[in-house]
C-alpha cells in the first residue's frame, strides 16, 4: 500500500456539508466558553490550580474538522478512543454534553462522577473514551475492534492521536497487530505541527505519517489543509473499509492548533503565531457554503445561537450540580473487598 495524499475532495450533498459546519461551530463554541470559565478565576496572574475547573486544560480549537469529519460515518455503536485534547471528537459524536461538562467541572453529575476531568472522558454509551497517555488509546482500540469483529457487529474503532504520538512504540506495535489481525479499526492521526513545543520537523523522519502505512501493507492517506470536506471522503473510504471486514488505514490530516498546548501556553516557541489565526478551518468553510449557496448569514446565525444556547445550559447544569463528598474519595477507585 503506498501514501495517498489528499487535497480537495468531491463536496458531499449539502445537507451533509451543514451538518458538519455545525458541529464545527458546535465545538468550537463549547471550547471558547471552556477557556472562558476556566481563566475567569485563575487570577491575579495565573494560577493553574485554581478556580472552578483547577489543573491543567487541553482545547481543540481549529482541530474541529477531524472530528467532524470521521464522526460523521459513526454511530454511538462505533467506539472511539480520544487523546488528552479530546472535547471535538466527544461533541462529534454525541456525548451527552451536560455529563461532559459537568465531568470537566469535577462535579457528581459527571461522566466519571467528577472524578477524571477533561482528559479522562468516559462514556459507555457512545463507546468513548480518552487519555491523557500519549499514544494510550491505540491499544483498548484494538480490543474493541477485536470484539465488533468476534461479536460480528460490524462496528469499527476509531484511534485518534497527535502526530508526535506516531513516534511511539505503541503506535506501530498497534499498527502491526490490527494489519495482521485484519482489524475493523481506522487509525487518525491529527497532525498539528506541534508536539507541545517541539516541531514535527525535530522530532520526525517522514514528512507524512501516512507513509507508514507502507509498513504493515495497510492504506496510509493524509489530508492536507483541514479540509473538512477531504477528511470526510477519506474517512468514508476507511470507515466503510473496516466495516467490510477489509482491515484497517491510517488516516493522518494536517490540521491546526489556533491555541496553546495548554491553556496559559504563552506559546514563544511558535514562530508563525500571527498568523495562526488567518487559518481558522471554521470561517474559511463558512465561505466555500456560502460560495456553494447552502449558507446565508442567517443561517449562520442560527447555528451560532443555537450552539450557544446548548453550550451555555450545559454550562449552568455543571455549575448548578454537587460536588463529590469528600467522604466518598475512595468510592470507584478500588474495588472492595469480597
Amino acid at each position: 500500500m503506498t501514501d495517498n495524499v489528499r487535497g480537495p475532495a468531491p463536496a458531499p450533498d449539502a445537507g451533509v456539508r451543514l451538518d458538519l459546519y455545525s458541529t464545527m461551530v458546535l465545538a468550537r463554541t463549547f471550547e471558547l466558553a471552556i477557556q472562558r470559565e476556566y481563566h475567569a478565576d485563575k487570577g491575579p496572574g495565573f494560577d493553574i490550580g485554581k478556580g472552578l475547573v483547577p489543573g491543567e486544560m487541553h482545547l481543540s480549537a481549529g482541530q474541529e474538522p477531524v472530528a467532524a469529519g470521521v464522526c460523521a460515518h459513526l454511530t454511538t455503536d462505533d467506539a472511539i478512543t480520544a487523546t488528552h485534547r479530546p472535547h471535538h471528537f466527544a461533541i462529534a459524536h454525541g456525548v451527552d454534553l451536560d455529563r461532559m461538562t459537568a465531568e470537566i467541572f469535577g462535579r457528581e453529575t459527571g461522566l466519571g462522577r467528577g472524578r477524571g476531568g477533561h482528559m479522562h472522558l468516559f462514556d459507555p454509551t457512545t463507546h468513548l473514551s480518552c487519555s491523557g497517555i500519549v499514544a494510550e488509546g491505540y491499544p483498548p482500540a484494538l480490543g474493541q475492534a477485536y470484539a465488533f469483529r468476534t461479536r460480528g457487529t460490524g462496528n469499527v474503532a476509531v484511534a485518534v492521536t497527535g502526530e508526535g504520538a506516531a513516534n511511539q512504540g505503541a503506535f506501530h506495535e498497534s499498527l502491526n497487530l490490527a494489519a495482521l489481525w485484519k482489524l475493523p479499526v481506522v487509525f487518525v492521526i491529527e497532525d498539528n505541527a506541534w508536539g507541545i513545543s517541539v516541531p514535527r520537523s525535530a522530532s520526525t523522519a517522514v514528512a507524512s505519517n501516512a507513509v507508514r502505512a507502507a509498513a504493515y501493507d495497510i492504506p496510509g492517506v493524509r489530508v492536507e489543509d483541514n479540509d473538512v470536506d477531504a477528511v470526510y471522503a477519506a474517512a468514508g473510504e476507511a470507515v466503510a473499509r473496516a466495516r467490510a471486514g477489509q482491515g484497517p488505514t491510517l488516516l493522518e490530516v494536517s490540521t491546526l492548533r489556533l491555541l496553546g498546548h495548554f491553556e496559559g501556553d504563552a506559546q514563544g516557541y511558535r514562530p508563525e503565531l500571527a498568523e495562526v489565526a488567518d487559518h481558522d478551518p471554521i470561517p474559511a468553510y463558512a465561505r466555500r457554503l456560502q460560495e456553494a449557496g447552502i449558507l446565508d448569514p442567517a443561517t449562520i446565525e442560527r447555528v451560532g445561537a443555537e450552539a450557544t444556547e446548548r453550550v451555555e445550559a450545559a454550562i449552568r447544569f455543571a455549575k448548578e450540580s454537587p460536588l463529590p463528598d469528600p467522604a466518598e474519595v475512595l468510592m470507584y477507585a478500588f474495588a472492595e473487598e469480597a
